[in-house]
């Protein structure tokens, strides 16, 4: 069955490129709501912000979204994975400003607080997107692809000169709580060479070694060094599971991305759903919900997690 909270939960923080002060808010909602937002600082232009990936404005080292009055909400994709990991399907999330709080640079804190709220089920059956044939798409070295799966699987490499990072590769399939036990504490990262650009570009305003992992050729510069030896892959598979749960509904899929980011995953949503003959819709049995993301997550999946909290 369809998913939602049982009552609310609020986060509070910075935005990780504005570097403003922001508060959210994530409400429950009724089956087939699906997953929106609401800008409650926007007044005289429509505030709803529809989690979806015709939404998404290409935007720098982060996922936005868009809708026609030409509010915005960005840094959407670590929210996106909780509820993806969560198995969260319809909510209603209140922000008081255009970007998503960056907390500790995780999605471990919203899958906490969504975890001790608890989830409730709803009176309508899940619907998943079943990936029919292959769908690819590229951009220079960074690849992105869809497969058919039973399951959402999680593929992904990354090569970065830094020692520190260097080449990784991890795979995972999403069900049983793998995202809550695995991914959700891995920390969005950077190179130490590249804050002052970003700065300058107006980007990374709210970043700071508490909230994301720097590095420095081998040295790991944020205290208390890794969570995880590959933390960045984690983190980058993180990514991919937020930008694909703005899909609409969850995915029956392998995903591979190799050097991928989130305008690519974006990209390769497109080049789904331009191709009707690449995808079916279809309502999930007992069986086929047993395998989604979240199904069956509790607090005994948080156990590790004290670090990130």
């Amino acid at each position: 069955m369809q998913t939602t909270l049982k009552s609310a939960v609020s986060f509070t923080g910075v935005g990780l490129h504005s570097g403003r002060p922001v508060g959210v808010t994530v409400h429950p909602a009724s089956a087939e709501y699906g997953i929106w937002f609401r800008r409650t600082d926007i007044h005289g232009a429509d505030p709803m912000v529809a989690a979806r990936w015709d939404a998404v404005e290409i935007a720098p080292l982060c996922t936005r979204l868009v809708n026609g009055s030409g509010v915005s909400v960005s840094t959407v994709e670590h929210l996106m994975a909780a509820l993806s990991g969560c198995g969260i399907h319809n909510a209603l999330i209140e922000i008081d400003g255009p970007e998503v709080p960056i907390l500790d640079g995780s999605s471990a804190p919203f899958v906490e607080g969504f975890v001790n709220r608890g989830v409730r089920p709803l009176r309508a059956p899940i619907r998943a997107i079943r990936v029919l044939e292959p769908v690819e798409v590229r951009q220079d070295e960074a690849v992105a692809r869809l497969d058919p799966a039973d399951a959402l699987e999680i593929d992904f490499s990354i090569e970065f000169a830094e020692a520190a990072i260097g080449a990784q590769s991890k795979r995972l399939h999403m069900a049983n709580g793998a995202f809550v036990r695995e991914l959700c504490d891995s920390r969005t990262f950077c190179r130490r060479a590249d804050i002052d650009v970003m700065h300058a570009n107006g980007l990374a305003l709210g970043g700071s070694l508490e909230n994301a992992v720097v590095v420095d050729g081998d040295t790991v510069l944020s205290p208390g060094g890794l969570r995880h030896d590959d933390e960045a892959v984690r983190h980058k598979m993180l990514d991919a599971v937020g930008d694909l749960a703005l899909a609409g509904a969850p995915l029956l899929a392998r995903y591979t991305g190799i050097r991928a980011g989130h305008a690519l995953t974006n990209r390769l949503l497109r080049e789904l759903f331009s191709r009707p003959q690449a995808y079916r819709m279809t309502l999930c049995d007992a069986a086929t919900a047993a395998r989604l993301p979240g199904i069956g997550v509790g607090r005994a999946d948080l156990t590790g997690l004290a670090a990130a909290a």
